[in-house]
């Protein structure tokens, strides 16, 4: 099996070392990632100038570009024939309405528009806690190894969040569940001419049962996420 791992936080960011320790031993791991943090660039992509691309080691590459030029990139020229794509492990969470603006969450769905199976895996971080990158790794491990067993069928990709704060002395549930439509409660506070963003991803509405809720309630969320909408009769 050969898994192409990225991310939006760029190539040395811790998540995406704990995300190829997961996957050791289940197949060949290619690494093609952003030289620079992406975060929250959504679905970016570039057309209208070059891309460079820098081999660092024989199955390591940074690009200098988004998550989605990353898979591109990745599925086309340098593992095309690649059985995942795995983006993540995102430090801070991708729930409900995060999934149009997160890069984490754009890889997987290019990955899936490619045809290539795919999983968006993020880390929400409580309020006043940190990650512990390897206790999130103890709890994404097994999470993987399911989902990889468990492959979307075409046109959809899984979209999995872990709680937090987590240790490694227990296993946490885990519930398959659905998009949460609310939106976040932000506003702009004005200064001058500069409009300065204000919110709170911890007190953000949710529908009870959707990927919000249970999240924030101590399960891992998982939303299988399709690429298009269902067609009106």
């Amino acid at each position: 099996m050969k898994i192409v791992l990225t991310n939006d936080d760029g190539i040395d960011a811790p998540g995406l070392q704990a995300l190829a320790e997961c996957l050791q031993g289940l197949g060949r791991i290619i690494i093609v990632a952003p030289a620079e943090p992406q975060s929250g660039v959504a679905h970016k992509v570039t057309t209208r100038s070059p891309i460079r691309v820098n081999r660092i080691q024989p199955k390591r590459f940074s690009v200098e570009g988004t998550p989605a030029d990353c898979v591109r990139i990745a599925l086309k020229k340098i593992a095309s024939d690649a059985d995942w794509l795995i983006a993540g492990i995102n430090p801070g969470a991708n729930l409900g309405s995060d999934v149009y603006q997160s890069g984490t969450v754009a890889a997987a769905r290019e990955a899936a528009v490619l045809r290539c199976r795919a999983i968006a895996i993020s880390q929400y971080v409580a309020r006043g806690h940190e990650v512990q990158w390897n206790v999130t790794r103890y709890h994404a491990e097994p999470l993987l190894k399911m989902l990889l067993r468990q492959p979307p069928p075409p046109g959809y990709f899984w979209n999995a969040n872990l709680p937090h704060p987590l240790d490694d002395k227990s296993e946490v549930e885990y519930a398959f569940c659905n998009l949460d439509t609310n939106p976040h409660e932000y506003n702009y506070r004005i200064e001058e001419n500069n409009y300065i963003y204000e919110g709170a991803i911890h007190e953000r509405p949710r529908n009870p049962g959707d990927d919000v809720d249970v999240c924030f309630g101590g399960k891992i969320a998982i939303t299988r996420i399709a690429l298009a909408t269902q067609n009106l009769d």
